[in-house]
């Protein structure tokens, strides 16, 4: 059986067919690809943008509030970090913008998106540092970005009057990198014994080299356009600008599946896409945690390939940002059901 996107993707395959890997597509392709599939959601909310402290200066993040009365002891919160390797994006992407509005409207949660500092472009990538510069004035490496995304999960955390939030309910995640940094937010706090209520995971890489797939995973990705795959070079070129020094020890903060103290973390879900190599990652990630004893919810958005949280108006994504707001519309206790549980009411 032939393997296929859906069918709102596939019939945009012939955009990209033919381009060796993602550099090479131009940036009038990438945009034709990634075009609104059907108009942005409509959702009655206050956006506020502010900056938070954080050892390296001050963060800005966008504040996604409902307008309704808040609701006694305080709304259900979700600290968000997109995507980008490390290297892209804004607050302003979809994987920012549209998710945080998505899951605020729908889970009527107050939604905290973190605009933490890039690192420099991979010259493989025909990147540059300009502008890419820590509070020292160097360029941004581990583990700056970490760093911001503790950092305003711990001032959330520490004033969560301020944005009527219920400091039980204080959730963290992201996409892609994000993913990664929210994850290594949550192991920072768990080892501190202040693990978040729970960490929701979208297409994560978690481990310093790609796991192997499994051979329903190596046939997904065959039938992947080449320029949407991702090979290990370009891992490992996003590595080397993120780290800085290629020959530095292996660093759990960096990539917390090597860590052992996995056991810490709260209820975590995990969300991987068909056709994305970096699902080996989320999937043994998932095998860790519960080898470690922690309530993990696994699911993979089937026929996407990576990204698809940064398309605007597309079925998938909203899926995804159902399954979001369905776990902050949970009780603490709630949270921590068993896979099992979460599965039978889906």
């Amino acid at each position: 059986m032939t393997r296929r996107f859906v069918p709102e993707l596939e019939a945009r395959r012939h955009l990209i067919e033919g381009y060796d890997d993602h550099p090479s597509i131009p940036q009038s392709v990438v945009d034709r690809w990634k075009a609104p599939f059907g108009p942005a959601e409509e959702w009655d909310l206050s956006i506020t943008d502010v900056e938070l402290p954080g050892p390296h200066g001050p963060v800005p993040v966008r504040v996604y509030t409902p307008t309704g009365p808040v609701p006694e002891g305080g709304r259900s919160c979700l600290v968000w970090a997109h995507g980008g390797a490390f290297v892209w994006g804004d607050l302003d992407m979809a994987e920012a913008h549209e998710v945080a509005r998505g899951v605020a409207g729908r889970a009527d949660a107050v939604v905290i998106s973190v605009d933490y500092r890039l690192c420099p472009v991979p010259p493989e990538f025909n990147g540059t540092i300009d502008g890419r510069v820590d509070e020292l004035g160097q360029p941004v490496r581990f583990p700056v970005p970490q760093d911001d995304c503790s950092a305003v999960l711990d001032d959330v955390r520490a004033d969560a009057a301020r944005f009527g939030v219920d400091p039980a309910r204080i959730a963290i995640g992201g996409a892609s990198a994000g993913a990664s940094l929210a994850a290594s937010a949550t192991l920072r706090a768990a080892r501190a014994g202040r693990a978040p209520w729970q960490t929701l995971l979208v297409y994560p890489l978690l481990h310093p080299e790609l796991p192997a797939p499994n051979d329903e995973l190596a046939e997904a990705l065959a039938a992947v356009p080449t320029a949407l795959q991702i090979p290990q070079w370009m891992h490992e070129a996003i590595q080397r600008t993120t780290l800085g020094d290629v020959n530095r020890p292996r660093e759990e903060d960096f990539t917390p599946g090597i860590s052992d103290s996995l056991g810490l973390f709260p209820p975590t879900y995990v969300e991987n896409c068909e056709f994305d190599a970096l699902r080996s990652s989320g999937q043994l990630f998932s095998e860790q945690l519960r080898a470690a004893g922690v309530d993990v919810v696994e699911s993979m958005r089937a026929g996407v390939p990576h990204g698809h949280l940064d398309l605007v108006g597309f079925r998938p994504a909203a899926e995804t940002l159902d399954a979001l707001a369905g776990r902050l519309r949970e009780t603490p206790a709630q949270a921590g059901v068993s896979r099992d549980l979460q599965e039978a009411r889906s």
